[in-house]
């Protein structure tokens, strides 16, 4: 059986929502960020990210992280193409060159999406896009999104998915890395395909599943 570690508020999201999606048994083990608590180490401490315990699983202290049968695997979204390979069905790829347009998917997102999603995200949760050095913070975040999320606009005006009609893995992936700019709304507002498509992905019970758990979780 597979073993997911990581709370719901967290990269864990990813794997989650597939799981979810699938409706597969798992294990899941909620292990917290370290710097979320006052005392990591404390005797009354949760399992979390510093706990020797979960070291021993992840030595780099980082969530999520998922044991299947003794594979351990440490990148969120090489768990979550893992579980799409071998678990998936028409989640996962079908054919070969499926396999490498969802691989391809995975690194697009998590190094063109994701990084200026997270500095839009920051900078909207500390109520930075009130102070014009916030402003000015987001516009360059923005900007470094404008050329990724063009691709995809231009991708999704064909498809309703980026595997075409087919909802699939590459698509919570590469969602769930551009979630972070998702307040962004006149970044939005620019790219219609992609947030309709986001919003898509978005409807479906499986991220109403994942995003309700998260939600019941601790900030």
């Amino acid at each position: 059986m597979l073993t997911i570690y990581g709370v719901y508020r967290s990269r864990a999201s990813r794997p989650l929502w597939l799981l979810a999606e699938l409706g597969l048994p798992f294990r899941h083990v909620p292990v917290i960020q370290a710097y979320r608590l006052s005392d990591a180490t404390g005797p009354d401490a949760p399992l979390n990210t510093a706990s020797p315990e979960f070291l021993k699983v992840n030595p780099l202290g980082q969530i999520p992280c998922m044991d299947a049968d003794g594979l351990v695997l440490t990148e969120s979204l090489a768990i979550t193409l893992y579980i799409a390979r071998n678990h998936g069905g028409l989640f996962g790829p079908q054919t070969p060159a499926e396999g490498a347009l969802m691989t391809q998917w995975a690194l697009f997102a998590a190094t063109s999406l994701e990084g200026p999603s997270l500095e839009i995200l920051f900078i909207q949760q500390d109520g930075g896009d009130a102070t014009r050095e916030g402003q000015a913070g987001l516009a360059i975040a923005a900007q470094k999104l404008r050329r990724p999320l063009k691709r995809l606009e231009d991708h999704l005006a064909a498809h309703d998915y980026l595997m075409g009609d087919r909802f699939t893995v590459a698509d919570i992936n590469t969602a769930e890395c551009l979630r972070y700019a998702q307040g962004h709304a006149a970044l939005m507002e620019e790219h219609p395909k992609v947030k309709a498509w986001l919003e898509r992905c978005q409807s479906r019970p499986g991220f109403q599943s994942m995003m309700q758990k998260r939600l019941e979780e601790p900030a």
